[in-house]
């Protein structure tokens, strides 16, 4: 029997960089997470989860309003737990805490202090991926995303797309997490998914110690 495949990965960027296309693909992938002769239930989630509220596309973890600040924070302090009583096992992680101090600061001139979290998470092998597109790029990625929307006025305005992501350029490179960059403006979501495997066998993210 070989090691345990249990990657930690964490994606975060702005809207249209495929981010869920992408965590999909690689929660299926056998390099990512073994061969599978079935499909079963794997640990996908995301901090995007509009949970706070009892309406579609309300708040959640990343866009909670400034009295639900105490719920988002136990939140985060549960799922830092979390992972680390199941830390033998893979999490994907489609957008998460760097995307909460985006809309943060974004909305409410707010900035939070998760260095706490990452200390927790780096020694269960979390890896970051911050997946980036140039901004021509974004306007092929909203007519392909327009097809499926079931809330196609939030892509509207592509500067704000382009704004949050020069935000979080600074706000990745501050990250404790190993990161890698990933572009996705050639819209390829195989080779994507590709790069981020070939990048956790090469720094050890695929198993833990």
């Amino acid at each position: 029997m070989g090691h345990k495949l249990c990657p930690k990965v964490i994606l975060e960027g702005t809207r249209l960089t495929f981010k869920t296309d992408i965590a999909f693909a690689l929660n299926e992938h056998p390099r990512i997470v073994g061969p599978r002769k079935y499909r079963y239930h794997s640990p996908l989630i995301s901090a995007e989860w509009c949970a706070f509220t009892n309406f579609p596309w309300g708040r959640g973890l990343i866009n909670f309003a400034p009295e639900e600040e105490a719920l988002a924070m136990e939140t985060y302090h549960t799922w830092a737990r979390l992972f680390e009583l199941q830390r033998y096992y893979s999490w994907i992680v489609d957008r998460f805490h760097i995307s909460t101090r985006v809309v943060q600061l974004r909305e409410h001139g707010k900035d939070y202090n998760f260095i706490w979290l990452e200390q927790r998470l780096v020694p269960l092998g979390f890896r970051l991926v911050y997946v980036t597109r140039t901004p021509e790029s974004f306007e092929a990625a909203r007519a392909a995303r327009l097809k499926v929307s079931g809330n196609p006025q939030q892509y509207d305005d592509l500067g704000v797309f382009v704004a949050e992501q020069a935000l979080l350029d600074r706000l990745v490179s501050e990250s404790l997490l190993p990161t890698l960059h990933l572009d996705i403006s050639d819209n390829d979501v195989p080779r994507a998914v590709e790069r981020i495997a070939d990048w956790l066998d090469a720094t050890g993210g695929l198993y833990m110690p």
